[in-house]
């Protein structure tokens, strides 16, 4: 039937995530998602859960308070960590799940920023982020901890980021 349902973040689920993407050969420890759902009860980010048919298929986190300095001084939440488990790409959950960030993002501000790597396999975030809106926020690549300059050499890996920014519209009703 394909019936997608978005939920928060559930302490139970690390090891179900985790072990889903060891299975499409990416590690992601159980570790990270028992830190997601504990700074979700502190309320840091909100965490966001896709499922299609009941079985596990991505999640996106809102992060609240973003390390990236643009988004830090201007109050943006950032939308982050957005994972779609490959077998399930091309159904519409990556776009439900946005929807869904967009509108959590919305509780607190009237833009969401995030941040995109540079490289070839990133292409299709880079293509949906374009077509949902996102444009970039004007000031440049960002690596680690600075704007690279011109002349400045770097190695082109994940830490490599431009930063999008959308400006939001109207609430949408959509329930968790």
């Amino acid at each position: 039937m394909n019936t997608i349902h978005i939920r928060h973040l559930d302490k139970q689920d690390a090891q179900v995530i985790s072990q889903a993407f060891q299975e499409q050969g990416w590690y992601k420890p159980s570790e990270l998602y028992e830190r997601y759902w504990e700074e979700q009860q502190q309320g840091a980010r909100i965490t966001l859960i896709a499922e299609l048919d009941g079985q596990f298929a991505g999640y996106v986190n809102v992060i609240w308070t973003s390390d990236y300095p643009s988004f830090q001084e201007q109050g943006i939440p950032e939308i982050s960590d957005f994972n779609v488990l490959m077998k399930f790409r091309r159904r519409g959950i990556g776009s439900r799940l946005m929807d869904h960030a967009e509108t959590v993002a919305m509780e607190r501000s009237n833009t969401a920023g995030l941040g995109v790597g540079i490289y070839a396999d990133y292409g299709n975030a880079q293509v949906l982020y374009a077509l949902r809106g996102y444009v970039p926020d004007g000031r440049g690549v960002y690596k680690s901890d600075h704007y690279l300059q011109p002349g400045e050499e770097t190695v082109i890996d994940d830490d490599v980021v431009l930063y999008l920014t959308k400006k939001l519209g109207q609430a949408q009703n959509i329930k968790l």
